[in-house]
């Protein structure tokens, strides 16, 4: 019997994974760090069809999603992130300038509902870095600055830009344990039956 969940409150977002692209290939999900906060939000076209100047037919059309998140980030995660490099420098010592590149990415997290205890598995599967490097030190602060992070979910091959899946709906337990680690479009399409 399928469960199908009725209601879910989102009270918090937990154990967000970060899987990289490298020369063209998605690398193993690792720990994006502790995330305080994610605000998303879909960047539409609209396609207008006017008769004698008057608008007649209107339809909206997604295009990408603009993401923020607030976090603290391991320092390797930042530096692929904003692109940070090493090349030719002593080792040790990273820089950012006009030849930085953030990689392109997966995002993935759980979104938990504490009231039912119910888990949602979220994915932005196709995701690049839109906004620069950024520092905020503040002396006597009580608590530590999450670093601010923005960047664009752009359609992957199934021209989607966001996943969801609620833990408990899901038939193939494959889903749930690679999401964090390997998401990808076909993890999540579905089989047809032969």
């Amino acid at each position: 019997m399928t469960t199908v969940i009725q209601e879910f409150d989102a009270v918090s977002i937990k154990n967000a994974s970060v899987q990289f692209f490298e020369n063209g290939q998605q690398q193993p999900g690792k720990k994006f760090g502790c995330v305080g906060q994610i605000e998303g939000e879909t960047e539409i076209i609209e396609i207008v069809k006017k008769c004698e100047g008057i608008e007649v037919k209107k339809k909206s059309k997604p295009v990408k999603m603009n993401l923020t998140v607030s976090a603290h980030i391991p320092v390797q995660v930042a530096r692929d992130f904003f692109g940070l490099r090493n090349e030719d420098l002593k080792p040790g010592v990273w820089a950012y300038g006009t030849l930085s590149k953030g990689k392109s990415f997966v995002f993935t997290a759980d979104v938990i509902d504490e009231f039912e205890d119910i888990v949602k598995l979220i994915a932005f599967p196709n995701c690049t870095n839109s906004s620069g490097f950024k520092i905020a030190i503040e002396n006597g602060a009580d608590e530590v600055a999450m670093l601010e992070l923005e960047f664009t979910a752009l359609a992957d091959s199934l021209n989607n830009f966001y996943y969801e899946a609620l833990v408990a709906e899901l038939e193939d337990p494959t889903v749930a344990e690679q999401w964090h680690t390997q998401f990808t479009p076909e993890l999540v399409k579905a089989v047809p039956t032969p």
